[in-house]
């Protein structure tokens, strides 16, 4: 009978001891796992930017028509005086047959836009040419002295005055291989305005560019 006990004895501190080896022993200074919360569930990979048009998230979503008016005249230096008789056709909710604005990118929003941007620009950059001081400025803010020949402007210059331009349209600078591409875009539009004798039409297309881009109409 003693030796039937002490057999059985030994086999629980066997199944004892097998227990207690299968949980490792903590070492000082190791934090112990911790279960996830969230069970076995597998966080859902993020969409392929390639499918997406470069994008990952919500879409971009256009400016409402007092925001596109505030930004004109805050970007360009003067108001689009024609904007209010286009509003309706723009997406501003009128609140007898419209309640709520559309914020729709589409093609009338498109043409009618380019069509101020062309009133804006145009007059600003035709009223900086007699602008001496370049404090006064908004489109030719860097060019040093007078608005004359902007064919003479070094690349460096050139560079300088589309880095500002940009981060008054956009918020964000032109960079890279962009800003290369734009750089050739304002030396091409400055000399065909010095051959023409229309010396502000070179700033005038880089702001109609600027303006009708995507970056300044969405967020």
């Amino acid at each position: 009978m003693r030796r039937l006990l002490l057999f059985a004895l030994l086999a629980l501190g066997a199944t004892a001891c097998e227990k207690t080896s299968s949980k490792p022993v903590p070492v000082d200074g190791q934090l112990e796992p911790v279960q996830n919360p969230h069970g076995d569930s597998v966080t859902p990979p993020l969409p392929d930017p390639e499918l997406q048009d470069g994008r990952v998230g919500r879409a971009p979503r256009r400016i409402t028509v007092s925001q596109l008016a505030r930004s004109i005249e805050v970007a360009v230096g003067r108001p689009w005086t024609g904007l209010d008789a286009l509003a309706p056709s723009l997406g501003r909710a009128d609140f007898a047959l419209v309640n709520i604005e559309s914020t729709e990118p589409n093609l009338v929003f498109a043409k009618f836009l380019e069509d101020g941007a062309r009133e804006v620009c145009l007059a600003q950059a035709a009223a900086e040419l007699t602008q001496m001081d370049p404090n006064v400025r908004v489109l030719g803010r860097t060019v040093p002295g007078a608005l004359g020949d902007l064919t003479k402007l070094t690349d460096a210059q050139v560079r300088e005055l589309l880095v500002y331009q940009s981060t008054r349209f956009w918020g964000v600078p032109l960079e890279g291989d962009e800003l290369t591409r734009w750089a050739g875009f304002f030396t091409k539009a400055a000399a065909r305005a010095e051959t023409i004798k229309k010396r502000d039409q070179a700033l005038a297309a880089v702001c109609i560019a600027l303006m009708t881009d995507s970056r300044f109409l969405t967020y």
